[in-house]
């Protein structure tokens, strides 16, 4: 049987999907991966990545929200 951990889960606000991210080891074997899963009223969807992607994904996404921070905090202050 596959070991699945539940990491983080949560609801976005905007469009209220559910957002769980879990870590999946294989019973058969290989990496560890990282799956995505968004449910969208009765409708799934399902990444499983590596941890290349994850850690690539994971950066964009932080560089992305600093980016829109800092500039919402320059938005303010005029």
């Amino acid at each position: 049987m596959d070991h699945i951990i539940s990491l983080d889960k949560f609801v976005v606000p905007v469009g209220r999907q559910e957002v769980e991210l879990q870590q999946i080891v294989y019973e058969a074997g290989g990496m560890p991966q990282l799956r995505l899963r968004i449910r969208e009223r009765s409708r799934f969807t399902v990444f499983d990545i590596d941890l290349q992607t994850a850690e690539h994904w994971g950066r964009t996404m932080v560089d992305w929200a600093q980016v829109q921070t800092r500039t919402q905090a320059d938005q303010e202050r005029n």
